[in-house]
This record gives C-alpha cells, sequence and structure tokens, in this order.
C-alpha cells in the first residue's frame, strides 16, 4: 500500500488508521505488514463497503476532512468497490536497523548467500543476484531504467528483483535509483564471486 507522506505524521501518532481504496480486488489481508516512508504498519481488517457507508469520523480517521472528500480522492462515488483497510503503526521499518550494520558473522553472511541462490535458483531469467547487487554498487543513483537495461531485464521485472534485495537489508532505495546499505556493501565486497 503506498501513501503520501504527508500521511505519515497522523500514521505514526495513531490519528490516521483507515484508508480507502478503490482495487478490483482486494490487496491487502489482515495482518500484513507494509513499510511506509520508512515505517510499518499492520492490517488489522480489510472488507468491501459501499460508499455510502463512508461517514465524516471514518474520513478523519483515514487523515481527509470528510467522507465526499474521501470519495472524491477515490473518483466519485459511483466507484465500486471500495476497500476500507484498517491498520495501527507498528514502528520504524525493521530493514533500516538491519541494511544500517555493516557487520556480520559468518553464519549470517551464509545465510544471506543461501538466500540470494534460493533467488538465482528460482528465477526464470537466471542468475541475477550478484550481478544486480554489481550493477548498484557500481552505478549508485542511476535511473532503474538504465540499470535494467544494462542487465537486459524489463524495469518492472527489474523492480521488483532489487524490492528482493531490500527486504534482505542489502539494497536503499533513493529518489533516483539504489545504493548498497551498509549491510550490502559489507556483503558484496566480502562475497560477490566467492
Amino acid at each position: 500500500m503506498q501513501f503520501t507522506k504527508d500521511a505519515m505524521p497522523g500514521i505514526v501518532d495513531g490519528s490516521v488508521t483507515v484508508t480507502f481504496r478503490n482495487w478490483k480486488k482486494a490487496q491487502a489481508r489482515p495482518g500484513g505488514r507494509h513499510r511506509i516512508w520508512g515505517q510499518l504498519i499492520e492490517v488489522d481488517d480489510v472488507r468491501a463497503v459501499a460508499a455510502s457507508d463512508i461517514t465524516d469520523a471514518d474520513a478523519r480517521r483515514a487523515g481527509a476532512t470528510s467522507a465526499a472528500a474521501v470519495l472524491e480522492r477515490l473518483g466519485g462515488a459511483t466507484v465500486a468497490p471500495i476497500w476500507r483497510i484498517d491498520f495501527h503503526h507498528v514502528g520504524p521499518d525493521d530493514r533500516i536497523a538491519l541494511r544500517s550494520t555493516p557487520a556480520m558473522s559468518d553464519d549470517e553472511r551464509a545465510d544471506i548467500r543461501r538466500r540470494l541462490d534460493r533467488m538465482d535458483a528460482s528465477s526464470r531469467a537466471g542468475v541475477w543476484t550478484a550481478k544486480t547487487l554489481r550493477l548498484i554498487d557500481t552505478y549508485p543513483g542511476m535511473v532503474s531504467t538504465a540499470l535494467a537495461r544494462q542487465l537486459g531485464h524489463d524495469r518492472p521485472a527489474f523492480k521488483i528483483n532489487v524490492r528482493k534485495l531490500k527486504e534482505l537489508g542489502l539494497t536503499e532505495s533513493l529518489e533516483v535509483g539504489y545504493r548498497l546499505s551498509p549491510l550490502g556493501e559489507a556483503f558484496i565486497h566480502r562475497s560477490v564471486g566467492d
């Protein structure tokens, strides 16, 4: 789930605990966790609602001024289905602490290597993890389209792969492109090509 940055203070202080989406089908589930703007939220409830079910009180819990403002953001009262997602703030994105730690034990290094090997083995594109890490290390901040082209991948597939590396704490997103995290740098300079 994506939120605008201006919603984050309300999410963090607990005044924003609901969002409404006009998805064709539910794209969140109770218990699911989502990382947004350096924070982590957990979904409590997901259900389809009618436009008439959205109250002004619900809208305020979604960070809007009124039910009419919520419906306008969704494209009007005729949008169907409308999904109501109740959530709570868990805390800072758990990957931040992970990726900020450049030191790793041999067991942690081996665990990352096993996970990368599994990603490579299950990929239809073949071995990609080491190539992607090297490319990001060589060209930090380069636009994803150019990085993807260098690997012969399309941009959406490349971005999905980089997200997998980010989940391991190895990369960080920049305004444009990516860079290796301290953990990623420690791993690649000690491991890639072993």
